[in-house]
């Protein structure tokens, strides 16, 4: 059997919306999916005692988050009968408004999908050593905890 390769998941910055727009239009050529879902995240200007988030800076143990995240889908084909699923995750400054993390399902039907999704992104958020430091508009900054 063949071994599956490991990815690298990190994009420098904010995710693009033509690059999600781009991994959506390739899926047009694989007529046995019949559904996708999307989770897509996105940098909020929370306030938080008086300061406004204006950007979060990402970074990661990338060797180890890119093989616990290769574990995930690995269990995730196992788990459900998924077609592909692609993780895509931002390393370094990502602005508010921006995409920072971008994960795709698809199958052939929805059902499959809507259970899948979220517990690949649970699994991410709870397992893979990514870590986001939240710049204020005052310039300090602070450690953010996933929920």
């Amino acid at each position: 059997m063949k071994e599956k390769s490991i990815r690298n998941i990190f994009m420098q910055g904010g995710i693009p919306p033509s690059f999600i727009a781009d991994s959506i239009a390739k899926h047009q050529t694989k007529t046995a999916i019949g559904a996708h879902d999307i989770f897509m995240g996105q940098v909020r200007s929370d306030e938080v005692e008086g300061r406004k988030v204006v950007a979060i800076e990402f970074s990661a143990q990338e060797e180890m988050a890119n093989q616990v995240c290769h574990d995930i889908k690995e269990r995730a084909f196992e788990k459900f009968p998924i077609h592909c699923m692609h993780i895509h995750h931002s390393i370094g400054t990502v602005k508010t408004g921006e995409i920072c993390i971008f994960v795709f399902v698809s199958a052939a039907h929805r059902k499959t999908v809507f259970e899948a999704l979220p517990f690949i992104v649970n699994e991410i958020k709870a397992n893979a050593p990514i870590f986001g430091k939240e710049l204020f508009d005052d310039a300090s900054h602070q450690w953010k905890t996933n929920n």
